[in-house]
C-alpha cells in the first residue's frame, strides 16, 4: 500500500526543487552543488580504531558535498517525503564522481560492484523502496553507457537488533551496529570484485566499518566509500 500511495503521489502532486524550491524536480543551480570533485571527509576516531582493530585496510572514503543546504535537503526529500525521482537523480552524480576518480586512480577502472549500504527491510518498505539501492542502480546505469562493466549487488542488510542510530555519539553508533549487517551469501560478489560501497549519507563512518567487517568474513574488501554527503568536515592535506 505504502508502494502504491508513492506511485499516486508521484502522478499527481507537482515537483518542486527540494533545495530551492523552484518549480522542477531538481534545479541545476542545486544540482552543480554535487558537481565538484568528492571529496575526503574526516572520520569518527571509534571507526579509524575499528578498522586498525581488525588490521584491515582502510577503503577510500569520499563525499560529493557536505550534509547540508541542497545535498541534506534532496537526502531527506528522497529518504523520508516520498520524492522517488531524487535518489535516481543523486546517483546520476554519484556516477559522475566515480568516473572522475576513475580517471585519476581513486577508484578501480572497470569491472565494478557497486554494494548499496544496508538498509532495514521494514524502512524500506515503509519507504516504498530502498533509496540507496535506486541510487545505485542509477550509478550502474550511468557507468554501462561509458561502456563499462558494473553490476549492483545487495550484498548487505541490517540484522535484528540495530536501533536507530539517531543523536547516537559515533562510538555508540559503531556498538549499535556491531555484528549486525549480516552479509546475503546469495549475492556475494566474486572473489578479488573491485567493491564499491554506496550511501547517501557518511555520519561517522560506522556503518560503512560494519559493512567492511561482515564483507571481510567472507574475504571481500571495500576498496572505496562513496557517498552523497558528509557531516564530517573535509579532511586536510597537504
Amino acid at each position: 500500500m505504502a508502494g502504491l500511495g508513492h506511485e499516486l503521489a508521484d502522478l499527481v502532486l507537482p515537483r518542486s526543487c527540494p533545495g530551492c524550491g523552484a518549480a522542477q524536480p531538481w534545479c541545476a543551480g542545486c544540482a552543480r552543488t554535487l558537481a565538484d570533485r568528492p571529496r575526503e571527509p574526516m572520520l569518527g576516531e571509534s571507526t579509524l580504531d575499528g578498522f586498525a582493530a581488525a588490521a584491515m585496510a582502510l577503503p577510500q572514503f569520499r563525499a560529493l558535498a557536505r550534509y547540508r543546504g541542497p545535498a541534506r535537503a534532496a537526502v531527506i526529500a528522497g529518504k523520508e517525503h516520498g520524492r522517488r525521482d531524487l535518489p535516481p537523480r543523486l546517483g546520476r552524480a554519484l556516477a559522475t564522481g566515480l568516473l572522475r576518480l576513475q580517471r585519476i586512480g581513486l577508484a578501480p577502472p572497470t569491472e565494478l560492484w557497486l554494494l548499496p549500504a544496508p538498509t532495514k527491510s521494514t524502512a524500506a518498505r515503509g519507504r516504498g523502496g530502498d533509496p540507496v539501492t535506486a541510487m545505485a542502480c542509477a550509478v550502474a546505469r550511468q557507468l554501462a553507457a561509458t561502456g563499462q562493466r558494473v553490476s549492483v549487488a545487495r550484498t548487505l542488510r541490517t540484522g535484528a537488533g540495530a536501533a536507530d542510530s539517531a543523536g547516537l555519539s559515533a562510538a555508540a553508533r559503531a556498538d549499535n551496529l556491531a555484528g549486525r549487517i549480516k552479509v546475503r551469501r546469495s549475492a556475494l560478489p566474486p572473489p578479488d570484485a573491485a567493491l564499491v560501497l554506496l550511501d547517501d549519507v557518511l555520519t561517522t563512518g560506522a556503518t560503512a566499518l560494519a559493512s567492511c567487517l561482515a564483507l571481510a568474513a567472507h574475504q571481500r574488501q571495500v576498496s572505496l566509500v562513496l557517498t552523497v554527503a558528509a557531516v564530517p568536515d573535509w579532511r586536510r592535506t597537504g
